[in-house]
């Protein structure tokens, strides 16, 4: 698209900008894993497939097309599905025709069943038996970010209590479904980790081959992990051993949590087996415990 598009105009504080003839919209984008991609901003008729056998063709859709992308983007993937906020997001574009509704149930990574779901609309409303939902919290300086108020996490029959990052108004940590791991404080992750370490029994503990994770264990049938429970307002969220550990290679899981004092975010791991809907007009976001394979 041209720089004078008003596709360009609107991501201009989103760092769009024009290319050196003056000819074609650029655009720059780094994400917090430091992965980048750079390129053309453009138009296409984006056609995603359906759960009913026939695809649906969203003309016009504005997307990037990427000609410089780093980090860890998979070879197998055709590149993000932008579910932010933000003017350039994917449920931005798709505006009204969805209702300010979408949910995903992300299977686990070791699920023979490689495949999540995603439902925009009406179908992505989240109900029945099981379901706990809690504020989602918006920040006009950060449209991208959907945050929430995490309260504290229980590792057996210690309550943690999380005080997490200070942007986003009543909101501590952002809900991210590109985001693997959970980024905590480093003093809560201390206290977390201690909780998790002493309350583990069986298998036996080693270290990260590859020096990044600080708890990791061999697991084997003997090795049970305490339960463990994220106390958002109004939810209490029950994880399970898929949700707080991270198979690293064949022989060792890792915790899933790691320190970082910039920003708290609720990764993806942690939303695994759980079908979890965004309901924008209303401000809240849902949890039900569900078989993420069978979806």
């Amino acid at each position: 698209v041209s720089c004078s598009s008003n596709a360009c105009n609107s991501l201009q504080s989103e760092g769009s900008s024009c290319s050196s003839d003056g000819s074609v919209c650029e655009y720059q984008v780094s994400y917090g894993d430091q992965s980048h991609t750079q390129g053309d901003v453009a138009a296409e008729t984006l056609t995603l497939e359906s759960k009913t056998g026939n695809p649906v063709a969203l003309p016009k859709t504005v997307i990037g097309c990427g000609h410089d992308n780093a980090g860890t983007f998979s070879p197998k993937g055709s590149g993000i599905v932008g579910l932010g906020g933000g003017p350039a997001s994917l449920v931005s574009q798709l505006g009204s025709s969805i209702g300010g509704k979408f949910s995903y149930c992300m299977v686990p990574y070791a699920a023979a069943k490689p495949t999540s779901t995603m439902n925009f609309g009406t179908n992505a409303v989240v109900s029945g038996n099981g379901v706990l939902s809690t504020p989602l919290i918006s920040d006009p300086s950060q449209p991208t970010f959907y945050f929430l108020q995490l309260e504290a996490v229980s590792v057996g029959s210690k309550k943690i209590a999380f005080q997490g990052s200070s942007i986003g108004g009543s909101g501590n940590i952002i809900i991210d479904s590109g985001t693997t791991l959970t980024l905590v404080p480093t003093d809560f992750f201390s206290q977390l980790s201690d909780a998790v370490e002493t309350q583990v029994t069986g298998g036996t503990k080693t270290s990260d081959p590859e020096g990044f994770f600080s708890l990791c264990y061999v697991p084997d049938s003997s090795l049970k992990l305490p339960p463990v429970t994220a106390h958002f307002k109004g939810a209490d969220v029950v994880l399970t051993s898929d949700n707080i550990f991270i198979q690293v290679n064949d022989k060792v899981v890792c915790l899933a949590f790691y320190a970082n004092d910039q920003l708290s975010i609720y990764g993806n791991v942690a939303q695994q087996i759980f079908l979890i809907g965004y309901d924008l007009p209303k401000q809240t976001l849902s949890f039900k415990p569900t078989d993420c394979t069978n979806t």
